[in-house]
């Protein structure tokens, strides 16, 4: 697990770290000296104080201080993260699209910031590599979806070599991008530059479909993707079917 510690940064440090695990999909912890502004299904608001404040890949958010178990003000799984800078104040928010609810948290000062690179302990009995899984689809290529043609593998782009290039059965161009173990939305970036790199190189405004291929995503990286109109599959990479066994 890669952890990232700041201690005591300026808004502007704080404000790129933050960014920075946002695209990862990192679970984060912000302790410092802030206000509490909430807006939803009812409002409310926390005046200064020193808290803890936690934001989780799944888009759950939480904020702490010194006493009692439960945090004083929290959003579920399924928000979106933001952060900036306005008026000398770190402002975090999570937001929530249905309902509408916004949480914001703004900082006068950040003591400690935290990014932790978590791997669900579930996920590390997985022992297949990405090569495994690579070689699971060229071999069983139907396991994407019927129809589908893989053609080169490490096709190289603008944006680097995406793992494996094809076609559908309606021969529209393919992108699949493979990853071992959970994803966040840092994949999901991936995929997306190769597709638009892959677009430029053929131009026409050809359609090109993009593929992840991972054994689960993110709730982040799932809202990602339906933004971006990319799809996912998910394939075990030790045996390249589905986690729960179905062909």
């Amino acid at each position: 697990m890669t952890v990232t510690t700041l201690h005591r940064p300026a808004h502007r440090d704080a404000l790129a770290q933050l960014e920075t695990a946002f695209q990862r999909g990192d679970l984060i912890t912000v302790f410092g000296r802030c206000t509490v502004e909430y807006d939803g299904r009812a409002s409310s608001s926390l005046g200064p104080g020193d808290r803890l404040l936690v934001l989780k890949p799944d888009g759950s958010a939480l904020v702490h201080t010194d006493e009692k178990r439960t945090p004083v003000n929290w959003q579920p799984p399924g928000c979106d993260h933001f952060a900036s800078v306005r008026d000398g104040r770190l402002r975090v928010r999570s937001v929530r699209r249905s309902p509408d609810e916004l949480l914001d948290v703004r900082f006068d000062r950040v003591h400690h910031l935290a990014a932790y690179d978590v791997t669900d302990p579930d996920e590390l009995d997985l022992q297949g590599s990405e090569a495994d899984l690579k070689d699971h689809v060229v071999d069983h290529p139907e396991r994407i979806e019927p129809g589908f043609e893989p053609l080169a593998t490490e096709r190289e782009t603008a944006a680097g070599p995406m793992d494996i290039f094809g076609e559908d059965s309606e021969g529209t161009p393919v992108v699949v991008e493979l990853k071992r173990r959970r994803v966040g939305p840092d994949a999901v970036g991936q995929l997306r530059r190769y597709v638009d790199a892959l677009g430029r190189e053929l131009g026409d405004g050809q359609p090109i479909r993009g593929i992840l291929v991972a054994p689960s995503v993110t709730d982040r990286a799932a809202t990602l993707l339906d933004r971006e109109d990319l799809e996912f599959v998910a394939l075990d990479p030790t045996t390249g079917r589905p986690p729960d066994g179905d062909q």
